[in-house]
């Protein structure tokens, strides 16, 4: 088996024949240049190696440009009154003294002067004029012209106006300049200090790491599945087909507008393809086109804690007449009521807690007291010590509970301030749509229902503030009737014994019906300590969810490098070529993937191993300097490259592509 090593040449193909140890390169015949007038003449006016060999024309001593004595320093070249360089001077060959290892393409055109001294890469070769130059043998002390090096041929190390002064060139060795490489900008960006982010414990509002994925996919597993069959639903409607009701029609607790039956559906949009929801309100006769009015000004609201309108119609559809408003869809939210409220009232809540939705643990739902519900009495432990410590032990955090009023109220303001009222502040209205997330739903129904009986917006709005405090009473003593039938009394005692006295406060001011300053400006006032507190988990949830998004930033970057070998590996034909991806850099590229997806074990089965897959591609990506054997397919011959060189591999190749199709 033969061993090659990747020679130091711009392309990395790399021949695979057998070695031959007397094959060398002949460089190129000097050409002759004795007519070329030497440049030492030009520059000093002789030349000491005239009478030593020197090929070069030496013109007789009345021909030679006068030129001053050579002097000891370059100082005291500068004090004579002209330049002693003509122009027709500067178009003699460089030197290339032999111990020098770099080379200068300098044109030969252009003056020699600071701004000027530019070349080609690194790489590129010296002009046959002046390759060899052997019989050259100059001291350090001697040697008047240096070369600098390409790659730094921006580098001015003159200081500003020194070469317009000058009189008289000045030559010397270049300062050795550090170049920084550019940042890869396709390489993983960092996450954010774990100093910062406590993603492993979750945040307020978002979900652990660990979860957070899971969650996600439940969701679009849900806003994704399949009608039922047999449910005699339209199947369009209004630009809306796939109808999936969301409530239960056999449903004894049906949420009612009125006396009017409610239903909610799941549809998809034909236009945009995304899916909303439909509240439909059956058995509604519109009686006149303005009522569609007040839709308009809801669709204008946008609040993070309101659930969007976007638009209200009637249909027959259904076999009857009905009002249908269409709202954005939140998959797997539910309502306040069904988190907190519904019978057994720790089952659900257990559930919700226990997905992220607060920092307490809850009991088990047998160790909560029978509480009546839908205007039922209440038993008579209702208000007696161990029910209060259960109720303390089980119920909704005051932390919670405080994220749940700071939401709401949020919403209201938004509202009032458009000259609307919300109307819907029921905990069957209220969505949970995520980690202690609120929005308020259902919204506008009400003004299309009512909308001909000309309603006092500031009573309106006053209710609101009422319904507020109601629902807040309904959630710290799970209960919905906890301030109707004789039980706000108990109800008061409970709030006081198991919450602070903020949460007390706010309550009886909001479900106070004749308060002098009773509007929403006021309600902020009362809870301005806790928004801070509500604003830095919210800042502190975005940098949770920002640094999740960092770690999927460049997620695609395998798939990139896929899509490229693609395109390159096994290609029929390409500039005439049939054999194209079988020769030079490409043949590397085709033994790469064999070494990445074509391994076998010594048993001789397929390798299906994704660890050694990943771990390729991404030390290709990242171009690392890790060496690898690649093995030809008839194993009489190899190849040992970097991952460095098989990226530039493949990059070039692709190139290569790109540019002939694109310039057709």
């Amino acid at each position: 088996m033969a061993f090659f090593a990747r020679p130091a040449s711009a392309s990395a193909a790399v021949r695979i024949v057998n070695p031959n140890i007397q094959n060398e390169l002949v460089q190129p015949s000097r050409k002759d240049s004795a007519q070329r007038r030497c440049r030492n003449v030009m520059i000093y006016g002789y030349c000491k190696f005239e009478d030593k060999g020197c090929v070069y024309y030496h013109p007789p001593a009345e021909e030679v440009f006068s030129a001053p004595a050579r002097s000891a320093s370059p100082a005291a070249a500068t004090t004579t009154g002209t330049s002693p360089i003509s122009a027709h001077a500067v178009n003699a060959p460089v030197f290339v003294p032999k111990a020098s290892s770099l080379s200068l393409a300098s044109s030969p055109s252009a003056p020699v002067t600071g701004q000027s001294l530019t070349s080609s890469s690194p790489s590129s070769p010296a002009p046959p004029d002046y390759q060899s130059t052997e019989h050259y043998s100059y001291s350090d002390s001697e040697q008047v012209a240096e070369f600098y090096d390409d790659s730094q041929a921006h580098f001015n190390a003159y200081p500003a106006g020194y070469v317009q002064n000058m009189e008289v060139p000045f030559y010397t060795n270049p300062s050795q300049v550090y170049m920084n490489e550019p940042l890869d900008h396709h390489l993983y960006t960092p996450t954010i200090p774990s100093a910062f982010i406590s993603s492993s414990t979750g945040n307020h509002f978002v979900n652990p790491s660990s979860e957070l994925r899971q969650i996600l996919q439940e969701r679009s597993h849900t806003s994704r599945s399949a009608p039922l069959l047999g449910s005699n639903l339209p199947e369009e409607l209004q630009g809306y087909h796939t109808f999936v009701p969301i409530d239960t029609v056999s449903s004894p607790d049906r949420k009612k507008f009125f006396n009017l039956n409610s239903i909610v559906y799941r549809a998809t949009n034909s236009t945009d393809g995304i899916p909303y929801v439909l509240r439909r309100i059956e058995n509604f006769r519109l009686m006149q086109q303005a009522a569609f009015i007040p839709i308009e000004a809801w669709s204008q609201i946008r609040h993070p804690n309101i659930v969007p309108v976007y638009e209200a119609f009637t249909t027959r559809a259904f076999n009857d007449s009905s009002l249908v408003v269409v709202y954005s869809y939140y998959p797997k939210s539910q309502t306040l009521f069904d988190a907190h409220l519904k019978s057994p009232p720790s089952s659900a809540f257990s559930q919700h807690l226990q997905n992220g939705g607060g920092r307490v643990a809850l009991g088990h739902s047998h160790s909560l007291p029978q509480i009546a519900h839908f205007g039922q009495s209440l038993p008579s432990s209702f208000a007696t010590s161990q029910s209060l410590h259960q109720l303390q032990s089980n119920g909704i955090p005051e932390r919670i509970l405080w994220s749940y009023i700071v939401q709401i109220a949020s919403a209201i303001k938004r509202v009032h301030e458009a000259g609307l009222a919300v109307r819907t502040i029921d905990a069957t209205k209220i969505l949970l749509t995520g980690k202690n997330r609120v929005r308020i739903g259902s919204c506008a129904v009400w003004d299309v229902l009512t909308y001909d009986q000309h309603l006092d917006v500031v009573a309106l709005q006053h209710d609101d503030l009422q319904h507020f405090g109601r629902l807040i009473f309904a959630l710290c003593c799970h209960n919905p009737q906890a301030t109707t039938n004789g039980n706000f009394q108990k109800s008061l005692e409970i709030i006081s014994k198991t919450y602070s006295h903020d949460v007390k406060s706010i309550a009886l001011f909001l479900i106070s019906k004749n308060h002098p300053h009773k509007n929403i400006s006021t309600v902020f006032e009362m809870i301005s300590s806790k928004l801070s507190m509500e604003l830095d988990d919210a800042l502190e949830g975005m940098d949770i969810l920002e640094n999740e998004m960092l770690s999927e930033l460049e997620n695609a970057r395998l798939v990139r490098l896929l899509c490229k070998f693609g395109f390159i590996n096994e290609r029929p034909e390409f500039a005439r070529d049939s054999r194209w991806s079988e020769t030079g850099d490409r043949y590397i590229i085709k033994l790469f993937r064999d070494y990445v997806f074509h391994q076998i074990s010594e048993h001789g089965t397929p390798v299906t191993n994704m660890s050694h897959v990943l771990t390729c591609l991404n030390k290709l990506d990242a171009g690392t300097e890790e060496k690898i054997m690649l093995v030809a397919r008839d194993e009489q011959s190899c190849l040992v490259v970097s991952y460095k060189e098989i990226k530039a591999c493949v990059e070039a190749a692709f190139s290569d592509l790109s540019r002939a199709s694109s310039t057709r």
